[in-house]
């Protein structure tokens, strides 16, 4: 978390966007002890190009680390040469993401298309793409998220991004009711070590 706060001049145009932030401000705090997990993919079929470093997964694919769940028909992993870095690019009708954060809220995503980069801590959805967390939800055709600096991006190509935002109480109430389910998740966690 950092110590600075950016400055935001507000004006009428930019009320939405304010509480979309404020809406999904918790997805940054994605549980951090996922990423020092294995990585299991599932499939049933791979392709392999090894000198270009581009593995194809195929079919009912399944990808997890930790809480982390990525779901698609087809997923390529992109190795970068020069940076040794990863990504993953998933397409599906839909493919599906999903991640347990530090507080126990799950956030889903879904699109035609995601492409998670977690070198730069960004998630890139594309084609009837959704971002939902607690009941709240963006939706638009393109969705960006940088989960280390907070910063969401929606755009559409009809000029219409929805955004449904659910009321603190009834956020509260969700949490409450996912309280044992949390506590028995980690119970769980905790058998396995």
């Amino acid at each position: 978390m950092s110590m600075y706060k950016p400055s935001i001049k507000l004006n009428s145009r930019s009320w939405p966007l304010l509480f979309t932030l404020l809406a999904f401000a918790p997805l940054s705090q994605a549980a951090q002890s996922d990423f020092d997990q294995e990585v299991v993919i599932q499939a049933k079929r791979q392709a392999t190009d090894l000198k270009n470093k581009v593995a194809s997964y195929l079919d009912d694919v399944k990808i997890t680390q930790g809480t982390l769940t990525m779901t698609a028909d087809v997923v390529r992993v992109v190795n970068d040469p020069a940076t040794e870095s990863k990504s993953y690019q998933a397409k599906g009708n839909p493919a599906k993401f999903s991640q347990r954060l530090d507080d126990g809220k799950l956030i889903e995503i879904q699109a035609k298309e995601i492409t998670y980069t977690p070198a730069n801590n960004t998630l890139q959805i594309k084609g009837d793409a959704r971002v939902s967390q607690e009941g709240s939800m963006v939706r638009g055709d393109i969705i960006t998220y940088n989960m280390l600096t907070e910063q969401l991006t929606a755009e559409s190509l009809d000029d219409t991004v929805t955004t449904i935002l659910q009321p603190e109480k009834k956020q509260a109430k969700d949490t409450e009711a996912k309280q044992p389910e949390k506590q028995q998740q980690q119970n769980e966690q905790e058998k396995e070590q």
